[in-house]
């Protein structure tokens, strides 16, 4: 069992402190955390820093730390610029790179200039066209939004490349995640009864395709609060208008809420509390996790 945290992204205008984030960091790795993950907002409801740019500085930050993000919105992105950017990364921080890629929803295409037509062509195609970039010597790409002859250099310090992990709560999502990803992970607004639910159409797909479920990664993002049921809530209605996939409350309403998460099928639990991350982190580590390693 593995446990990840979010990485300090919500923070107001001016507000960021560097020695905060640093010291928050080194207290994460120090706990023996396996990673922390950053997720996509551009445009959001609440103050958003850009995951890129916060995995970058937590990696310069950490030796040990793996550093990710759930998810891109990768129609959002132009894919050869994504993957260099990623590639990059995962150079920097010598291997320590995870990925994260879902399709979002069609409402905010329009405000990046993409068009909702054929946009899961373009997901999968995207997906695809990374990882030619970042394992095949010379790219020979052909599809129907993207035509690329060349190569980039340096590849990911990771052979073949990141492991690659799919967001989605359809069956649709869920088929395309055997398909094209290393592992899925279930939505932060998911419940947990629904995140089981998607876990058992991922195992009959796994079957389906032949994949191994011992070697493919099930991971979930959990919004919690240890000792305040209502902290939370007014940020998730913000984001996704309910809060009822939080699981908060004292250490042992916690423990109960993360313990059915894991018995859903997770081997990867990323403890997002939102906001007073350092406080929430100490509380997670002293009265929460005992209980569940």
């Amino acid at each position: 069992m593995r446990f990840a945290v979010s990485l300090p992204q919500q923070v107001a205008d001016g507000t960021f402190d560097p020695g905060e984030f640093r010291a928050y960091l080194a207290r994460v790795e120090e706990l023996g955390f396996h990673s922390a993950w950053t997720r996509e907002g551009t445009l959001s409801p609440v103050p958003t820093l850009g995951p890129m740019e916060v995995m970058t500085y937590a990696a310069a930050c950490t030796e040990r730390l793996r550093i990710g993000c759930a998810v891109f919105v990768s129609v959002l992105h132009q894919p050869l610029q994504l993957a260099k950017s990623l590639s990059t990364l995962d150079q920097l921080s010598h291997g320590r790179l995870e990925v994260g890629f879902g399709l979002g929803g069609r409402d905010r295409l329009g405000s990046f200039g993409v068009s909702p037509d054929g946009f899961v062509t373009r997901f999968v195609e995207g997906i695809e066209l990374m990882k030619a970039c970042w394992s095949e010597p010379q790219v020979s790409f052909h599809g129907r939004f993207f035509q690329v002859e060349g190569t980039m250099e340096p590849k990911t310090y990771q052979k073949p490349h990141p492991p690659v992990w799919i967001g989605g709560h359809r069956p649709a999502a869920i088929r395309r995640a055997v398909r094209h990803g290393d592992g899925f992970v279930g939505a932060g607004a998911a419940t947990t009864a629904a995140f089981a639910e998607q876990v058992r159409t991922l195992r009959t797909e796994l079957e389906r395709a032949g994949r191994d479920p011992a070697g493919y990664g099930v991971a979930k993002r959990v919004y919690v609060s240890v000792g305040e049921e209502d902290r939370l809530g007014d940020q998730l209605r913000r984001l996704y208008g309910t809060a009822e996939s939080a699981v908060a409350g004292p250490p042992e309403t916690v423990v109960r809420g993360l313990r059915e998460v894991i018995e859903a099928g997770a081997d990867l639990v990323l403890l997002d509390p939102m906001t007073d991350e350092a406080e929430q982190l100490e509380r997670l580590a002293t009265e929460v996790l005992p209980a569940l390693l």
